[in-house]
C-alpha cells in the first residue's frame, strides 16, 4: 500500500482514540512511521510523568501504521501481540515515536518502536516496544 503523509494523517484522524490523545503523524516511509504527542496534564500520572498507557498507545498505533504501509491492498492491520519496556520516566514537552517493520508478511508483520521524551531540546529514550501485527483482509 502506497501511503503518503496526507493519507497517514487521514488514517490517524479516523481513529477517535488517537485524536483524543492528540497523536500527530509527522513522517512516513516504506515500513516506517514517526509520530509526536504534545504532552498535556491529561496525559500524566500523579507523579508528573507520562502515563505508561499513553506511551504504549502511541507506540502501538504508530507500529500498526508502519505495518499498514506494507500491507496488501484490501487488508487492514490489527495488533495481535504487544510488548512494552519502560526504560525511564517520560517527562517533557512532547513524546516522539519512531516505528519500523522488522519483517513484513502476508499474514503477520513484526514491528518495533522507540518512544522518546523531548524536554528543552533534549531527547531521551523512555520506552522500547515490539508488536506482532495481523494482516487481515477487510472482506472477512
Amino acid at each position: 500500500m502506497n501511503v503518503d503523509l496526507d493519507t497517514l494523517r487521514r488514517f490517524f484522524a479516523a481513529a477517535p482514540f488517537m485524536v483524543d490523545l492528540g497523536v500527530e503523524p509527522v513522517a512516513v516511509g516504506e515500513g516506517t512511521v514517526s509520530t509526536i504527542l504534545p504532552l498535556a496534564p491529561r496525559h500524566l500520572q500523579h507523579t508528573g510523568q507520562a502515563h505508561a498507557g499513553v506511551m504504549a498507545s502511541l507506540a502501538d498505533h504508530t507500529m500498526g501504521a508502519a505495518a499498514q504501509t506494507l500491507a496488501a491492498e484490501g487488508c487492514v492491520v490489527l495488533t495481535a501481540e504487544l510488548k512494552t519496556s519502560l526504560l525511564r520516566a517520560g517527562r517533557g514537552e512532547r513524546l516522539e515515536c519512531e516505528a519500523r517493520v522488522l519483517k513484513p508478511g502476508r499474514m503477520l508483520s513484526f514491528t518495533e518502536a522507540e518512544v522518546y521524551a523531548v524536554n528543552g531540546g533534549q531527547r531521551t529514550l523512555v520506552m522500547k516496544a515490539s508488536a506482532t501485527m495481523a494482516v487481515t483482509p477487510t472482506n472477512r
